[in-house]
């Protein structure tokens, strides 16, 4: 090829829809034009991927960074300042701030706040309530909304709708995919008494496998119901997955990092506050079940990482009054390629859930694919890396992860957005220029 690129992504070995080998990656205008043989090509700028690993760049398609309202805990800038450093190209981010991101101009308002202060590219959910179920149609049309995320079972802040006539109007109104965070509202609140306090081991006791089928159950059944959509956010639990698998129809699913990693009891005995979040870390049954159904036999769609930072004070509470919740957007990509080196997973599969997963849940326009014509997002990673997670090494305003310590086999050493290079080797480049994400369902 003799046409001038923008940038050319030399020498490195690509991963995507048309398998693995060596390959070049031609890029115009923010866009894919060219993957191949690009030796004879000339380029404005040119990447040496030399012992790199191409990949489809990485869609966290959920992450709490807490702005407006709770930023001493993150915001904005430093949250995708961590999904930056952790290969991720884009985020996913909730609707649980202060206030509630419900209405146009709340929508509105994150988007503004997210201009030329993001890193990465970027949507925001809309959160269903009573009060605005009637027009979740209207709202999640919005530009910037990746789609309707709803509450079944309290978590952090004050979003919630836990009765069956609530989520049946909302899955009557909306028309894309509605997300959901499924565990029993009414369980867990007869549950609450179980709390053991300054034991961390009774958070799964009190939040329990149960709280989590009965919602699903529920869910499933509305969405078969009124004909909608569902996702079921960060499952946890052998008997979701076991009936999930039987209802791929109307329903897609997400595993979260942590929750394939860590186990009970042993996580809270070791880490405290920091493995608490809901749903909780669950006993290694469970995480042998996510492993069976949801990574080998496919149910699983997407991996999100759930990135829900608490300060360190705030974690020093006794349980429970420590707030629930754990950074994660930066150790995504090394926790799941070290599962990947381990032999647990493979890259293809990787793939699928990081980044085309989040195209087939989400339906995003000209993402999630590395392909002629689409954005040149990609994630470029050192498959041999061995390197040890770390506090210090965290974005997050937070400063703490729960896989300090764990040594890791795969690194992110490079993340480019529409083209642009915006993290190599650990360093952040340039200045911040995510845009939102667009999706083909409200084009």
């Amino acid at each position: 090829m003799t046409q001038t690129y923008d940038l050319i992504v030399r020498g490195g070995e690509v991963a995507n829809h048309a398998g693995r080998g060596p390959a070049d990656v031609g890029v115009i205008d923010g866009k894919i034009a060219f993957i191949g043989d690009l030796s004879q090509a000339s380029a404005g700028e040119t990447f040496d991927a030399t012992g790199l690993t191409v990949l489809p760049g990485v869609i966290d398609t959920q992450v709490h960074f807490r702005e407006p309202g709770l930023e001493w805990k993150e915001d904005l800038e430093t949250g995708s300042r961590a999904a930056a450093l952790g290969g991720v190209v884009a985020v996913f981010e909730m609707p649980n701030t202060n206030p509630n991101t419900t209405d146009p101009d709340t929508m509105a308002d994150k988007l503004a706040r997210a201009k030329d202060r993001m890193w990465t590219d970027h949507a925001f959910y809309v959160g269903g309530t009573h009060e605005n179920a009637d027009y979740l149609g209207e709202l999640e049309r919005l530009p910037g909304c990746c789609g309707v995320k709803v509450f079944m079972g309290a978590s952090t802040g004050d979003l919630l709708i836990a009765d069956d006539e609530g989520v049946r109007k909302v899955l009557s109104n909306v028309r894309r995919r509605a997300t959901f965070h499924s565990e029993d509202e009414y369980r867990l609140v007869e549950r609450r008494g179980l709390a053991r306090t300054g034991d961390w081991t009774s958070h799964p006791e009190v939040r329990d496998a149960e709280s989590a089928i009965r919602s699903t159950r529920r869910l499933v059944g509305l969405a078969q119901e009124t004909g909608a959509r569902i996702h079921v956010l960060h499952v946890t639990t052998r008997d979701e997955m076991e009936y999930l698998r039987f209802h791929k129809d109307v329903a897609t699913v997400e595993i979260t990092p942590q929750h394939l990693t860590l186990a009970a009891p042993e996580a809270y005995e070791r880490l405290g506050a920091y493995a608490q979040m809901n749903p909780p870390i669950r006993s290694q049954e469970h995480v042998d079940a996510l492993w069976l159904w949801g990574m080998q036999q496919g149910v699983a769609d997407v991996i999100g990482s759930d990135h829900a930072p608490h300060t360190k004070e705030e974690k020093a509470k006794p349980y429970p009054a420590s707030p629930s919740g754990m950074p994660g957007v930066q150790t995504l990509v090394p926790l799941m390629l070290t599962h990947v080196a381990q032999g647990r997973l493979s890259l293809e599969r990787f793939i699928d859930l990081t980044s085309a997963g989040a195209q087939r849940v989400f339906g995003t326009a000209n993402k999630g694919r590395m392909a002629v014509s689409y954005d040149a997002d990609l994630t470029l990673v050192d498959l041999k890396a061995k390197r040890t997670i770390t506090h210090d090494q965290q974005a997050s305003r937070c400063g703490w992860t729960p896989f300090d310590g764990f040594e890791a086999t795969g690194w992110p050493m490079a993340t480019i957005v529409r083209g642009r290079v915006v993290m190599q080797d650990g360093e952040l480049i340039g200045a911040a220029h995510g845009r939102p994400v667009r999706f083909m369902e409200t084009l």
